[in-house]
């Protein structure tokens, strides 16, 4: 699975739209559609943020394993 579908799931499963990621993570909600499009990809610093957003790993996020940490999103 690769980012944009991992990002596009996790906001879904949690029943948000994607302005209230955009301002909970302080991007635009063009930002957030872009990475749900596959137009672009967070830097490493904010891949870390919306892995303890939503909380998971930065590799269960890009897709490089599909083991679910037990912590829950912040």
């Amino acid at each position: 699975m690769t980012f944009k579908e991992r990002f596009r799931e996790l906001r879904i499963e949690r029943g948000l739209v994607q302005q209230k990621v955009a301002d909970d993570l302080k991007e635009s909600r063009s930002t957030i559609s872009h990475w749900e499009a596959g137009r672009g990809e967070p830097c490493t610093e904010k891949l870390k943020i919306v892995a303890d957003y939503f909380g998971v790993t930065i590799d269960y996020l890009v897709g490089k394993t599909n083991s679910l940490p037990l912590s829950e999103p912040k």
